[in-house]
């Protein structure tokens, strides 16, 4: 199965602790401060102020990124803008722990740049004046947020919580790949050495796993071949595998929250998944081994992994370049169910609406605003995402192509993923929309992006989940998110260790049903659907 939705963890159990520390204050719009002290230039232009300012500005670490004091980009940005960061960087590991105490501590820093914070800390906080409401500061000082919302107001729209108030700038990540990048990857020599046709039903995906067991697809003579494998790292198991059954995601039909996993076709998946691994076609440490322990299982010399599930190759073997067996593994379209289900995993592109948030303690809200700002500006973006130009990345010439296939916007010159120290690698509110990200000039030395592009668009986009069935992202107020504090992550954990008992036989299907739908009601699971369904209404049946 997918992932559940993510817990709330720690959302509510600091509300009262927050108010506390006075938190609640709303006085400080700023304009007080910078009036008659610091003087700004026009929205819009470079420098922001005529006189050195410096922000408090706090963010995880990204383990790409050596040092964001001494980055490059820092720099050309402090030179550029006049502002100065004071960082404020705490461990990604237990981040959203960190971010917790900190929110309670009463000592705010000026701006909480992609930190984990959940919608409804977005919106309990905004509500209590913690995170200031930006909409007068938008209208008064923001240009390119506002050019932006002009050609794409559905940016407004998600960025809006439904009190009418933006407590937070986007940043913008229109990846294309990555709205179906739930893939299962298969080793396509074994299918031309065996004769296998690409499998696409549920049938076929059967015999083909049966004849990578049985026949030695890589010549050595012994029976070390695994089929298939998996890690609890990206989906819990089920999910590709569930999907010719049900849609393996909480889902909405005819505007109303449905869950799958309490549905006769659920069932009938987890028999046929138990089938697989009972005849050990996959591999049985699927269910609980991590993705470095199955990146070894693919980076063995002698090829004995014959599919695995993951965003792209690199997920489960080392991956990258022009060249190397990963280039091998292909995807395997959705298959086709015992009722001609054949959906592919989907979710739109959204804007993370909690990427640049500004506190109640920030001296001079209308320049960290217009500091975010700057990173909508093309080149701002690509030196913050890419590095230096015509070092890292470059504009691309007349006649060079993207990967859409269309007139190339830029050229990356070195690979992303490398430990540097002259970009932010991805942190900050950036657009990089589809237009932008699909612009990069296709490259022979950097072949991923166009593999991911056309491996998407071949077999995923024409069973994609109706856009009218996907569950947004959600706002939830105060008791909602008490509430689901309490049962969403029980549930969640529930499901996910039945799903494993089920499909490894430690529990039967068939005599354990009744029991698990059964504890689902003691877990309250009809008003964990019902929270959700009053969050959606709110938002989206005005």
């Amino acid at each position: 199965m997918a992932k559940l939705r993510l817990p709330l963890l720690m959302a509510i159990v600091l509300i009262l602790l927050s108010s506390l520390s006075g938190c609640n204050s709303t006085e400080n719009t700023g304009a007080e401060n910078v009036e008659g002290k610091i003087e700004l230039t026009e929205p819009g232009t470079f420098p922001i102020t005529k006189e050195k300012v410096t922000l408090r500005v706090l963010v995880p670490s990204n383990p790409l990124v050596e040092d964001f004091k001494t980055n490059a980009f820092t720099k050309w940005y402090e030179e550029k803008t006049n502002v100065h960061i004071e960082w404020e960087v705490m461990p990604m590991q237990n981040a959203e722990e960190k971010l917790n105490l900190i929110l309670s501590s009463g000592d705010l820093p000026d701006v909480i740049m992609s930190s984990p914070v959940t919608l409804s800390q977005l919106m309990i906080y905004g509500s209590q004046g913690m995170f200031l409401n930006l909409n007068e500061l938008i209208e008064e000082n923001g240009t390119e947020l506002k050019k932006l919302i002009d050609v794409r107001p559905d940016i407004e729209d998600a960025i809006t919580a439904p009190d009418g108030n933006i407590y937070s700038l986007p940043s913008i990540n229109e990846c294309y790949h990555c709205t179906m990048a739930q893939k299962l990857w298969i080793y396509q020599p074994w299918l031309d050495k065996l004769g296998l046709d690409m499998p696409e039903t549920i049938e076929d995906f059967y015999h083909v796993l049966k004849v990578f067991k049985e026949q030695d697809p890589n010549g050595n003579g012994k029976q070390d071949e695994i089929p298939i494998a998996g890690s609890k790292d990206l989906w819990p198991f089920p999910s590709f595998l569930m999907n010719p059954f049900i849609y393996s995601e909480m889902y909405l039909e005819n505007s109303e929250i449905q869950i799958p996993y309490t549905k006769p076709e659920w069932k009938e998946g987890l028999n046929y998944i138990h089938k697989l691994y009972s005849e050990g076609l996959l591999d049985k440490e699927s269910l609980t081994q991590s993705q470095d322990q199955l990146k070894r299982l693919g980076n063995q010399e002698e090829t004995i992994l014959g599919m695995a599930m993951g965003y792209w190759q690199g997920d489960f073997m080392t991956g990258g370049g022009n060249s190397g067996k990963w280039m091998d593994y292909v995807s395997v379209p959705p298959l086709k169910g015992p009722d001609g289900n054949q959906v592919a995993w989907y979710q739109p592109s959204v804007p993370s609406r909690a990427s640049f948030i500004i506190t109640n303690q920030a001296k001079y809200p209308e320049i960290a605003l217009r500091w975010a700002e700057g990173f909508y500006q093309e080149e701002v973006t690509l030196r913050a995402e890419a590095g230096e130009l015509d070092k890292d990345w470059r504009w691309a010439k007349e006649g060079e192509i993207g990967i859409n296939g269309e007139q190339a916007v830029w050229a990356r010159l070195t690979s992303f993923g490398e430990v540097q120290n002259t970009h932010w690698a991805q942190t900050g509110p950036l657009i990089r929309t589809d237009e932008f990200r699909l612009g990069e000039v296709e490259s022979k030395e950097l072949p991923l992006p166009v593999i991911l592009y056309n491996e998407t668009k071949e077999k995923y986009e024409p069973y994609k989940l109706d856009e009218k069935k996907v569950v947004p992202p959600l706002y939830f107020n105060e008791e909602q998110s008490r509430e689901l504090a309490e049962i969403e992550t029980t549930i969640e954990n529930f499901v996910n260790e039945s799903n494993a008992r089920f499909i490894s036989g430690d529990d039967n299907i068939e005599s354990g049903w009744g029991k698990y739908k059964e504890a689902l009601k003691g877990m309250n699971i009809d008003r964990y659907i019902e929270i959700y369904q009053e969050a959606y209404d709110a938002k989206y049946k005005k």
